[in-house]
């Protein structure tokens, strides 16, 4: 099985929405750390994370991850 890469557009979003790291993270129930880790592409957030971001940011899933290059 190949490693999946999942892009996403959480800073984007998360600046748009007028919020800070701190806040997110507090918002969806992690550290600022954490939050930082996925905007820079060296964390995949869980399923249950992805869904709180997008209701946190008032973005859709898809709005803020895909995998990167497509399907094979």
């Amino acid at each position: 099985m190949r490693d999946i890469v999942i892009g996403n557009s959480v800073r984007v979003a998360r600046v748009t929405a007028d919020l800070t790291q701190k806040s997110l993270a507090t918002a969806v129930g992690v550290t600022r750390q954490t939050i930082g880790l996925i905007e820079a592409h060296r964390y995949n957030p869980t399923i249950k994370l992805c869904l709180m971001i997008a209701e946190a940011t008032g973005k859709t899933l898809d709005e803020l991850f895909w995998i990167e290059g497509g399907r094979e």
